[in-house]
């Protein structure tokens, strides 16, 4: 199996490279990954500057490419035919941080993953709750990836959904089993922060308490909150169904 392996933290992330190793079990891996951090970066993709890609070498000494894009970029570029092999899998991770509920919208490591969906390739995001603490251990939340991208290939999961995994932070006897999940409800707490700069113009900071939510049972929030791994299958299509009709109807019966 081929595996092309990407994330948002930067090539040289500890969480790739715990990844990367235990995905090495399952198949044959490629790192094409941002040369920099692009946290919170979402779908962004590079239109109108050149794109570069350089061979880099990681911390076990094997080799990597480093891509001065976005991760939608990074993943774009490898499938439009900077890798000679199309991938049986994309796989993007593991973040330092949770990627829970409407983070999805924002998070640079889903939207790697979202870009293999976009060419028709099965496709999971892997997240750290807490991982950008200096402690943490990532051992637990890679070896839950290769076991679940090995099942998503046994099961042969459609090429249409993303698994948005979250991995509770712990030891692998406080983490219990996974659990499959519906997104849950993301509380941001942001704050408009303005400054001046030393010339007198104003400059802004986006800040504020750490987001938090609600731990409602089905959720990812709520498997996370009882230190259960949390997949969420995801998938392009976000229209409300619901209203289809009821516009329609409106709509008709007002022209």
């Amino acid at each position: 199996m081929n595996i092309l392996l990407s994330n948002d933290d930067g090539v040289h992330s500890p969480g790739l490279l715990a990844l990367k190793g235990q995905l090495e079990q399952i198949g044959r891996v490629t790192v094409v990954a941002p040369e920099r951090n692009w946290s919170a970066g979402s779908h962004s993709r590079t239109l109108f500057a050149p794109l570069r890609v350089n061979e880099v070498q990681l911390a076990d000494g094997s080799s990597a490419l480093a891509c001065d894009g976005s991760p939608a970029d990074c993943v774009g570029l490898a499938l439009l035919g900077v890798l000679d092999h199309r991938p049986d899998l994309v796989v993007s991770g593991i973040n330092l941080g949770a990627n829970l509920g409407h983070d999805v919208l924002y998070s640079g490591t889903v939207a790697a993953a979202m870009e293999g969906l976009v060419v028709g390739i099965r496709s999971i995001a892997i997240s750290l709750v807490d991982g950008y603490k200096p402690d943490s251990d990532f051992s637990v939340a890679a070896t839950w990836a290769r076991r679940i991208a090995a099942s998503a290939m046994e099961l042969q999961l459609p090429s249409d959904i993303l698994l948005n995994v979250n991995v509770p932070q712990g030891a692998a006897e406080i983490v219990n089993d996974a659990k499959v999940t519906r997104l849950g409800h993301r509380i941001y707490r942001d704050e408009l922060i303005k400054r001046l700069d030393p010339r007198g113009r104003p400059y802004y900071w986006v800040g504020g308490a750490a987001p938090e939510g609600k731990p409602d049972d089905g959720t990812d929030f709520g498997a996370v909150a009882n230190n259960h791994v949390s997949i969420t299958p995801l998938h392009f299509d976000m229209t409300n169904l619901d209203w289809v009709q009821r516009l329609s109807t409106a709509i008709w019966n007002n022209a």
